[in-house]
């Protein structure tokens, strides 16, 4: 049987067997539930019967709360059997995953993986090679649901993908681009907001604010027509490594696993893909990319990363509030003194905005809530005034990375690369990364194309990835900026920062000699909750806050329950024992989606058992970052599962 005939039969076995609607039968801490959907594949084209192209079946959507009775029939395969002695002594692995072998395999369908697919296709077309493969994993189930940003983009790299992306004469031309208008910054007390000069890198000129999550799903297309196979609802869960230590591919995850480790009726192995070069794009904090810097030792000649976490909505305005255009930041309140952050107000489309915030996630009050500050700011004047009468349509909240110049890892390694936000080339006081992601993944592609054209069979090193980055946009930008971020952990907090930011951005523009270090990684910053202020947060009013509940309903968020919990924790009692007394109940605090709580328990010693709520999950990676003792591990759940963003 042929490569592309063993793959079009495994994923569609996998299909059938993702299929089948999960129990609704819920727990007391049962959060969201949704059916877990069909994913589906299209059909080879006649015209090019190597390609593959994957899509979505058509999905319906459910409220929260369905009887089974109103469920949808789907079909089913029933993949594995066993008698109850059987299940207990199975072993996954030991049934041989289906492989498929390709060229270049891409982790992640975000800006930067589908501007490396399409950079590769478009090379590979030019130069006649129709055989060339370049396949893309993208966990969730449509291209563009996980993905979630403010976002003020600068059209450079898109400029230089797809020259003619906004021309009237590109009949797939991107419709959703809002030409940014005025600019303004302020600095926020309780009540009032004081104008501030804006940065010169903050300057929207040239620039247009869109839907990233709508962006990406254009991108997706533009990719599908170049010849790149994507194929969404494929979570890679696994590197896999050659007998040199090199880099050889990746496997998706089991299927049909309960959540007691053991397999279901609807048991499927997982399926590898082998490829020369494999680039991953998995965003910020990637669970795979967190593999591969330990491996091959990436973060050796660089600082740790740092991160902030993004809480967005989207409202529906009334049109006389509604100014097209219009770009708002802020910094202050209603963050304390020594927590970074600021936030946000777009006016795009039609008579929508973008509303959100950034808190940085080295706050050391574990009594601060991200989503608590987040339903604060929207009461301030400058942001009440324009959503009130309007209606909010979509929530989500994803971390994102901080570090900047001085936390770049190596990007290259033995048979792959880096790319994206999962490198980390977000330039924090542009409040922008979009752009460099994208090139980041255009100059890959390009180092890829040219590493391809030897005729041999050993490991590849992208040595020309590496050059052609110092060399880029990318480089020279964060470079000149690399001193902002970390200048607020002086003495001085947010007030210190700001003076020094604004002397670097107007007069010095990073032609000093000293580099500033990132004073600690976020996850050691926490203080004992003893030791802080404990912040009360008012009830919403429903209206222009709400409950975190009502929020992440309106994610789309969905997981099957009876699988294994994606949100890793060894022993859910020595978690208990060693987080509670010292920070009690961080984790239900900086977590945006209500995935974590501990529920009064008698019968435990500290008075509280841990709970895990992992179908809440928004993939947000905020727990893996902040937890204090590192013990929370997020790994990706089924593929396909995750919030569904609409607008963000």
């Amino acid at each position: 049987m042929s490569a592309s005939s063993r793959l079009t039969s495994t994923l569609c076995r996998r299909a059938a067997a993702t299929a089948t609607p999960p129990s609704l039968t819920a727990t007391s801490t049962t959060r969201v539930q949704t059916p877990q959907l069909a994913r589906g594949i299209r059909g080879i084209s006649s015209t090019t019967p190597s390609r593959l192209r994957p899509t979505t079946l058509s999905r319906p959507t459910y409220p929260l709360q369905r009887t089974a009775a109103t469920l949808p029939t789907l079909p089913s395969t029933r993949l594995y059997s066993s008698t109850s002695a059987e299940e207990d002594s199975f072993d996954p692995a030991s049934i041989d995953r289906e492989s498929d072998e390709v060229d270049v395999c891409i982790i992640g369908g975000g800006p930067a993986g589908l501007s490396a697919a399409i950079r590769l296709k478009q090379l590979a077309n030019a130069a006649g090679n129709d055989d060339f493969r370049v396949l893309l994993l993208e966990k969730a189930g449509e291209i563009g649901a996980h993905i979630l940003s403010g976002a003020v983009i600068q059209p450079t790299a898109i400029d230089e993908l797809i020259p003619d992306w906004l021309s009237e004469d590109n009949e797939n031309r991107f419709t959703g681009a809002t030409p940014a208008g005025k600019d303004s910054m302020s600095f926020l007390t309780k009540k009032w907001a004081i104008p501030c000069p804006t940065p010169p890198q903050m300057h929207n000129d040239g620039n247009y604010i869109v839907s990233l999550n709508e962006f990406t799903k254009w991108l997706g297309e533009r990719a599908e027509e170049v010849g790149v196979e994507v194929y969404p609802g494929f979570a890679a869960s696994e590197v896999l490594y050659k007998a040199d230590g090199s880099v050889k591919g990746v496997a998706t995850n089991d299927l049909g696993i309960g959540r007691n480790g053991k397999p279901k009726d609807s048991f499927e192995r997982g399926m590898e893909f082998h490829a020369r070069v494999t680039l991953f794009g998995e965003g910020c904090h990637g669970s795979l990319t967190k593999q591969v810097i330990k491996k091959f030792d990436l973060r050796s000649e660089s600082q740790p990363q740092t991160y902030g976490l993004g809480i967005k909505e989207v409202w529906e305005v009334k049109p006389e509030k509604f100014e097209k255009g219009k770009i708002v930041h802020s910094m202050g309140y209603p963050l304390p003194m020594d927590t970074y952050g600021g936030a946000w107000m777009y006016h795009f489309g039609d008579n929508l905005v973008s509303v959100g915030q950034v808190v940085a996630l080295d706050y050391n009050n574990p009594w601060l809530s991200p989503y608590g500050e987040f339903q604060k700011l929207k009461q301030h004047p400058l942001y009440r005034s324009v959503l009130e009468g309007g209606k909010c349509i979509s929530y989500g909240a994803r971390a994102l990375v901080e570090g900047g110049f001085q936390s770049i890892p190596k990007v290259a390694f033995p048979g792959g690369a880096l790319i994206g936000d999962t490198a980390g080339f977000v330039n924090v006081p542009k409040v922008k990364g979009t752009h460099n992601a994208m090139k980041s993944g255009m100059l890959a592609a390009e180092a890829a194309w040219n590493a391809l054209q030897v005729p041999d069979n050993n490991s590849i090193f992208l040595y020309d990835y590496e050059d052609a980055l110092r060399k880029s946009s990318i480089w020279k930008e964060l470079k000149e900026v690399r001193n902002m971020r970390p200048s607020f952990h002086s003495p001085l907090g947010i007030y210190g920062g700001i003076l020094y930011s604004g002397l670097e951005a107007f007069v010095l523009k990073g032609r000093v000699p000293w580099t500033l270090k990132h004073k600690t990684q976020d996850h050691t910053a926490t203080k004992d909750a003893k030791d802080c202020s404990k912040i009360e947060y008012p009830k919403p009013d429903g209206e222009i806050t709400f409950d975190i509940l009502t929020s992440v309903s309106r994610t789309g968020t969905n997981h099957e329950e009876d699988q294994p919990v994606h949100l890793q924790v060894k022993d859910w009692e020595k978690h208990t024992r060693e987080t509670w007394p010292r920070w009690k109940g961080l984790e239900n605090r900086f977590c945006p989606a209500g995935v974590y709580e501990y529920v009064e328990d008698e019968g435990k010693e500290e008075g509280v058992r841990f709970q895990i709520n992992a179908q809440n999950c928004i993939h947000c990676k905020t727990c893996d970052i902040k937890a204090p003792r590192q013990d929370i591990n997020w790994q990706v759940p089924q593929g396909g599962e995750g919030p569904k963003y609409y607008m963000t």
